[in-house]
C-alpha cells in the first residue's frame, strides 16, 4: 500500500512538472503580429524619404526594426495574400487575379494560420481577406479561429455588406455580418487589440490586413487638410489615409506595450504591392512609368504596371527578446513567400510533414549566419486573365539583374540602375537567355494547376445557405457562371437577385433607385436544367427549386430585358439546401463540366499591362 501511494505521489509530481513545463513553453513562445497595408508603396513612408506624408509611428518602428530593403511581393493584392498565407508562389496557390473566380485560395493548401493553430496558437485576422467569401475559402476555413473582415477586395465592393462606406459599417465576424461603430481602419486595429487583451496569456498569431490606403480614398477631413496646400485632392486624401493608418498602428502598439507583451512579440510591417497609378498613391506618366505627382523612392512603375515599384515593398521585423531589431538593413533578395518559413523557424513550430513551400527562411540572415544563405532567383508575374498565358508580362529577379518582359525583353542592372532607366538587354543577350530559361523552368513548375477551378461548396453543413457573389463568378455573354461543388444530393432553392437582400431593393430598380429597369425575366441554368421566370415590379428575387446530385457542376444566371437578346448580370444568387428530395432526382439531370461552359467558343482577350 505504501509502495502504491509512493507511485501515486511520484506520478502526480511528474504530471505537475510536465504541466509546468508546458505552461512555461507556452509563455515563452513568441506572439506574432503581422500588419499588411493595401496599395501603400515603398515610397509612402517618411522614413523612406517621402517629403509629404507624416508617419511618426512607422518611422519609429523603422528605427527599431531589421529592414529588408530588397523585399518583393506580387504586383496586386489577392495574389500577394495567397503567397503570404502559403509560402508558395501565388500561381501555385491558385490565385492570379483579384476577381472572376481566380482569387480563391486553392482548397487543401496549408496556410500559415493552420500551422500556428496546430502548434497551440490562437489565430485571428482583421480587415481584408480577399481569398474567398464562401466555404472552403473563408478565413475560418483556413486556420483562423477569429475573423472580422470586409467582403471582397475592398469596403463597398459587391461581396461587402450593402451600403458600407468606411464609417459605421457591417463586417463579417466569423462568417456572419455584424454592425461595428467607427472608421473601418480603427475597427480593425481596435478589435485586434481587444483580441490580444483577451488572449494575452496564450501565444497568438494576429494578422491585421487593413484596406487602407486602397481606393476609394475616404477618411476624415482632419487627416486630409494638412496636405491640401501642396498636393492634389487625390494625393491629399491618400496621404490622409496613411496618417490615419499610422495613428491606429500607434494605438495598437501602445496597447501591446501596456500589456507587457512587446518584448516577446514578433512584429512585422509590410505592404501588399506598389502604389496604384490610376486612383491611388502616384500620378504616373504612363509613357515612362515615372511619377508626375507622388513619391516613388526613385523607382519606376506602380501597382500592376510592371517594373520595381509594382512589387518592391517595405518589410520591417522587430522582436526584442529574439534580438531582432536595432535599425539594421539587410539587402538580400527576399519575398512574401519567405514569411511563412521564417516564422516557423523563429517560433520553433512543428512543420507539417507534407508541407512544401517556395520560400526560404530568413532566420539565417536575421541571426547573421550568412554562410547559410545562397544567391537566389525570384519571379514576379501579372496575369489578371482567366486562363494564364506564358510570356505575358513577368520579371525575373536576382541580386544584380531584373529581366522585365514588356513589349520586348528588357534588362536592368538593378545595383547600378535602381530607377530602371537604361535597358541593356542588347548588350547582354547571354544574361537575357539565362534568366529566360529560369523563367521557363519556373513556369513549367508552377503552371500545373492553371486548368483547375476552385469550387464553391453548396449544401455543406459548414455553410448553408450560401450567397454566390458576382465578384467570384466568370462572365459569359452577359451571364454569370459559378463553378460549384454540390455537397449532397437533395432539393436546392436558388434565389436570383439583382441586388443584395439586405438592400431591400426590387429587382427592377436601378442602383440609385430613381427609375425602374425594363427587365422581363430571370434565367437560371444548373447543369442541364434550365428555368426562367417573369419578373414582376415588386419582386426582390426570382426563386427556383431544383433537385441536384452531389458533385462538380456550374450554375449560370442572368436577367433578361424586354429588348430581345439584351441581358444584365445577376449580381448574387442565394442557394439553400432544403433537404432530401421528395421524389427521385431526375435521371435526366446532367451536371455541367466547367470546361464545356467556360472554354468552348471562348476567346480570351489578353490585354498587355492591364
Amino acid at each position: 500500500m505504501k509502495v502504491s501511494f509512493s507511485i501515486f505521489i511520484a506520478s502526480l509530481l511528474l504530471l505537475t512538472l510536465n504541466n509546468c513545463k508546458q505552461k512555461h513553453a507556452e509563455e515563452t513562445k513568441p506572439n506574432v503580429i503581422l500588419i499588411m497595408t493595401d496599395d501603400q508603396g515603398y515610397g509612402d513612408l517618411a522614413c523612406h524619404g517621402n517629403p509629404y506624408v507624416k508617419t511618426p509611428t512607422l518611422d519609429k518602428l523603422y528605427e527599431e526594426s531589421v529592414r529588408f530593403t530588397d523585399f518583393h511581393v506580387d504586383p496586386c493584392c489577392a495574389p500577394t495574400r495567397s503567397a503570404l498565407m502559403t509560402g508558395c508562389y501565388s500561381s501555385r496557390a491558385g490565385v492570379w487575379h483579384t476577381i472572376g473566380g481566380r482569387s480563391l485560395l486553392k482548397e487543401g493548401m496549408t496556410t500559415i494560420a493552420d500551422v500556428f493553430k496546430e502548434n497551440g496558437y490562437e489565430t485571428a485576422v482583421f480587415g481584408k481577406w480577399h481569398l474567398g467569401e464562401n466555404y472552403p475559402f473563408r478565413p475560418m476555413d483556413r486556420g483562423f479561429k477569429e475573423s472580422i473582415v470586409h467582403g471582397g477586395g475592398g469596403v463597398g465592393q459587391s461581396p461587402d455588406y450593402w451600403g458600407n462606406d468606411y464609417f459605421d459599417d457591417s463586417y463579417k465576424h466569423n462568417g456572419k455580418f455584424e454592425k461595428y461603430e467607427g472608421y473601418c481602419n480603427t475597427v480593425w486595429f481596435s478589435e485586434a487589440l481587444k483580441y490580444i487583451q483577451k488572449n494575452k496569456e496564450k501565444p497568438f498569431f494576429c494578422y491585421v490586413a487593413t484596406n487602407l490606403p486602397h481606393a476609394p480614398l475616404r477618411v476624415g477631413e482632419k487627416y486630409i487638410e494638412p496636405y491640401k496646400n501642396d498636393l492634389s485632392d487625390r494625393l491629399a486624401s491618400y496621404y490622409g489615409m496613411i496618417t490615419k493608418l499610422d495613428e491606429d498602428i500607434a494605438t495598437l502598439l501602445q496597447g501591446v506595450q501596456e500589456l507587457g507583451l512587446e518584448e516577446n512579440t514578433i512584429l512585422i510591417f509590410m505592404t501588399d504591392n506598389g502604389p496604384c497609378p490610376w486612383f491611388g498613391g502616384i500620378d504616373m506618366d504612363f509613357e515612362t512609368g515615372y511619377p508626375k505627382e507622388g513619391y516613388a523612392a526613385g523607382m519606376r512603375g506602380g501597382k500592376i504596371w510592371g517594373y520595381e515599384n509594382a512589387h518592391r515593398v517595405p518589410f520591417f521585423i522587430r522582436w526584442p527578446k529574439g534580438n531582432i531589431g536595432g535599425g539594421k538593413d539587410i539587402d538580400a533578395l527576399s519575398a512574401h513567400i519567405d514569411v511563412m518559413p521564417t516564422l516557423i523557424d523563429l517560433c520553433q513550430l512543428n512543420k507539417p510533414e507534407k508541407l512544401d513551400y517556395d520560400g526560404q527562411s530568413l532566420a539565417p540572415l536575421l541571426n547573421e549566419d550568412l554562410q547559410n544563405w545562397d544567391e537566389r532567383t525570384l519571379f514576379v508575374h501579372n496575369q489578371r486573365v482567366q486562363f494564364p498565358v506564358k510570356d505575358k508580362e513577368y520579371q525575373v529577379l536576382t541580386d544584380k539583374w531584373r529581366l522585365v518582359k514588356r513589349e520586348k525583353d528588357e534588362l536592368y542592372n538593378i545595383k547600378k540602375d535602381p530607377g530602371q532607366h537604361n535597358d541593356i538587354a542588347a548588350k547582354h543577350p547571354d544574361v537575357v537567355k539565362k534568366l529566360y530559361k529560369k523563367y521557363e523552368k519556373w513556369w513549367d513548375d508552377t503552371s500545373v494547376g492553371f486548368d483547375k477551378y476552385s469550387q464553391i461548396y453548396i449544401g455543406s453543413e459548414h455553410e448553408n445557405p450560401t450567397c454566390l457573389y458576382s465578384h467570384d463568378s466568370f462572365s459569359r455573354q452577359g451571364k454569370r457562371v459559378w463553378v460549384l461543388h454540390v455537397d449532397r444530393d437533395g432539393e436546392y432553392e436558388f434565389k436570383v437577385n439583382k441586388w443584395r437582400q439586405e438592400s431591400g431593393k426590387r429587382m427592377v430598380e436601378n442602383k440609385t433607385g430613381d427609375k425602374d429597369l425594363p427587365l422581363k425575366t430571370a434565367w437560371l441554368k444548373v447543369g442541364n436544367i434550365e428555368r426562367e421566370m417573369e419578373i414582376t415590379p415588386d419582386m426582390q428575387s426570382a426563386t427556383f427549386t431544383v433537385n441536384l446530385k452531389a458533385g462538380t457542376s456550374c450554375i449560370q444566371a442572368c436577367l433578361k430585358y424586354r429588348e430581345k437578346g439584351k441581358r444584365t448580370s445577376a449580381n448574387c444568387v442565394y442557394v439553400n439546401y432544403l433537404g432530401e428530395s421528395d421524389g427521385e432526382i431526375s435521371e435526366n439531370y446532367i451536371p455541367a463540366n466547367p470546361d464545356d461552359v467556360l472554354r468552348k467558343n471562348y476567346e480570351q482577350k489578353v490585354i498587355a499591362f492591364d
